[in-house]
């Protein structure tokens, strides 16, 4: 299935104790929903925000549930099983033009969290050495293929210049390791994976484009405005937390990916700090926004930049600011 048929799909819809922070605790009374497209590193600030008892201080006791898909996540916004969403902004923006009252209430990832790997000895000085070579990225639709066709477009390619093997999103350290293809397009963690194994980064998206408005909270217009506020503002204490003391949340993300090499944890957590792909705020800024819509746009999937003052709803974000 395509981006455009996948975004647009969205139509049907309508219808760690290791890590605990140390702060005074209201009483969990409110009880709230968040679906997430999938369980991911990138939403690491979600988790600190609950492993931490940051939504708990807020008085919030908040219930999370992976959807499998960012469509499916936006669904149960949308019919009401969950109160919030988790994943791209670009899919709410969709919903929103189609007529759904949707909108985007803070900031989760504010980089382009996807990168560029190679095997030992590739020769990779520009974007223009992938050409006529075999590159690995995930099936579309998703973000990191997407941006990879961008930034071919940019640098006077298309598609037809690479031999792009499409693969399932977290395999695409398979054939790179096996040697199929010398070049991968990557997100975390599979990326720090990857430099385990002695593959090398040479380009990072999150520095080549800036600020990127990737992963965001969605609600419906009507969601409850204390329970909305509760929220963003745990989210922010998270936020701000995450970027004082990352060896507490490393040991978070080690306790939500229990499966991974602890190394690789740290490595992807402590890359995505470092690189601004984890906010310092709750807020996203105009330009994050444009940068991220005009990929949909150019793709298809979005007909127009949703309009910044009303998608990005500033009354749950403000308070929180204030807050930190």
């Amino acid at each position: 299935m395509n981006a455009r048929k996948a975004l647009g799909a969205l139509t049907t819809a309508f219808a760690l104790a290791a890590a605990s922070v140390s702060v005074p605790a209201l009483a969990a009374d409110k009880k709230v929903t968040i679906s997430q497209a999938f369980q991911s590193m990138l939403y690491l600030p979600l988790y600190v925000a609950i492993d931490g008892g940051f939504f708990a201080r807020e008085g919030l006791d908040v219930t999370k549930q992976t959807a499998g898909s960012p469509s499916a996540a936006l669904s149960a916004v949308l019919s009401g099983s969950a109160e919030f969403s988790l994943h791209g902004p670009e899919w709410t923006a969709v919903a929103a033009e189609k007529g759904a009252d949707v909108d985007v209430i803070a900031n989760v990832v504010n980089g382009a969290a996807v990168w560029i790997a190679v095997a030992p000895g590739v020769k990779f000085n520009s974007v223009k050495d992938v050409k006529d070579q075999v590159v690995v990225s995930g099936q579309m639709p998703t973000t990191s293929t997407s941006l990879f066709f961008k930034l071919l477009k940019e640098n006077g390619m298309s598609q037809s210049d690479v031999k792009l093997i499409q693969v399932p999103l977290g395999s695409e350290i398979g054939p790179l390791v096996a040697a199929q293809a010398k070049i991968a397009v990557m997100y975390e963690p599979g990326l720090d994976q990857a430099v385990a194994k002695g593959m090398k980064v040479v380009l990072g998206f999150p520095q080549h484009y800036g600020e990127y408005a990737f992963s965001s909270i969605t609600a419906k217009r009507s969601v409850d405005p204390d329970a909305a506020a509760r929220f963003v503002k745990g989210l922010q204490g998270a936020l701000s937390y995450m970027q004082s003391n990352p060896a507490e949340t490393a040991a978070i993300a080690r306790k939500e990916f229990p499966t991974l090499d602890p190394v690789v944890v740290d490595a992807a957590v402590k890359r995505m700090l470092t690189e601004g792909v984890y906010p310092k705020s709750v807020d996203i800024t105009p330009q994050a926004l444009k940068v991220a819509m005009d990929t949909q746009i150019a793709l298809g999937n979005l007909k127009a930049q949703p309009k910044y003052d009303a998608f990005i709803v500033h009354t749950f974000i403000q308070p929180a600011l204030a807050a930190k």
